[in-house]
């Protein structure tokens, strides 16, 4: 990342995320893409510069950044109150179940957070960090651009129970993930979209190592699982390997550091890494099946839904006005 062809990429991806952010304006219950145009002007360049140099020794971080924001937006909203540590009155939902030793990245918004404070103070809320981030991340990996809405405030709350109840886990069926989306007020074209960022990103083998022996309590691996390619993991995840459950593969077989289309792509090939993924494709007759075709064969179509659903995503029950409060450390509620 450090050559001339990789910087010019990254100043060209800079200029124009700068000028959509300029150009364009998105109001979504009191959020605008200009929310800050005065006051922290330099807001995006702040948040830009801060994961570049942490991209260059950390080659998932975009992946994790944007993990980040889906995991805050499915627990009481986008509110940032999946970066809330414990204390006296909270339970951290970063020890929740789908989060526990898998969360990735706090350290760097930490470093965002200390960036913008310094250049912007008490104006700037994590939640909106995350938001930029997610956006940053996706454009950076050859994603789509777009401005993102902001003027979320940050939560005062954080909720393990609901973490542990509303984030979908990897071995969902297709209507359990239709619920899990369906209660966020995400419907099944977002769900489909929004999958897709697992485009990008890696996965620990006890994620799906049932897939690879011992699908569903049938002594035998899942059947739509293409066979070449249960063969590769069960290389990387071996059946006696009780101590091998946190080796991580890609969640993209084809082109794991890239955000583009090759995830659907191997929907159809059957090497969906993880069960939720599969079987947006794999269950007979889903509705699902042919949108997993057109973002395959069509990638513009992908980035354009993609687009819209993340921005969707990102309004979940926001606080905005005189609710919450903007952080002024990203792990701890404000005041004494």
């Amino acid at each position: 990342m450090g050559s001339k062809n990789s910087m010019s990429v990254t100043v060209r991806v800079l200029m124009v995320a700068l000028l959509l952010c300029a150009s364009m304006s998105i109001n979504n219950s009191q959020l605008s893409t200009t929310f800050y145009s005065k006051t922290c002007p330099h807001l995006f360049s702040i948040v830009f510069f801060v994961i570049a140099n942490a991209s260059i020794t950390d080659q998932r971080i975009g992946a994790s950044l944007l993990r980040l924001h889906f995991h805050d937006c499915f627990v009481q909203g986008c509110d940032a109150s999946i970066l809330l540590n414990n204390t006296a009155t909270i339970e951290s939902e970063q020890d929740a179940f789908p989060n526990i030793n898998s969360i990735r990245g706090l350290d760097v918004v930490n470093k965002i957070k200390t960036a913008v404070e310094a250049d912007c103070p008490n104006t700037v809320s994590c939640a909106d960090i995350l938001a930029l981030a997610a956006q940053i991340s996706v454009s950076m990996g050859g994603g789509p651009q777009w401005s993102v809405p902001l003027g979320r405030r940050d939560s005062l709350t954080a909720n393990r129970s609901l973490a542990n109840q509303d984030l979908p886990p990897p071995f969902a069926t297709l209507p359990q993930l239709k619920d899990f989306f369906s209660r966020q007020g995400l419907d099944t074209t977002d769900l489909v979209a929004l999958s897709g960022a697992h485009t990008i990103g890696r996965a620990h083998c006890r994620n799906f190592v049932n897939r690879l022996y011992n699908f569903n309590n049938t002594g035998n691996p899942d059947p739509t699982l293409n066979t070449n390619y249960l063969q590769t993991l069960r290389m990387i995840c071996p059946q006696d390997g009780s101590g091998d459950n946190n080796n991580l593969t890609n969640l993209d077989v084809s082109t794991p550091n890239k955000f583009d289309n090759k995830y659907y792509s191997n929907l159809v090939s059957q090497e969906g890494l993880l069960q939720s993924d599969q079987e947006l494709y794999s269950t007979p007759g889903a509705d699902t099946i042919t949108l997993v075709n057109t973002y395959s064969n069509d990638m513009h179509s992908f980035f354009d839904q993609f687009t819209d659903s993340i921005i969707k995503m990102g309004n979940i029950s926001v606080l905005t006005g005189n609710q919450g409060e903007i952080r002024s450390q990203c792990n701890f509620v404000n005041g004494p």
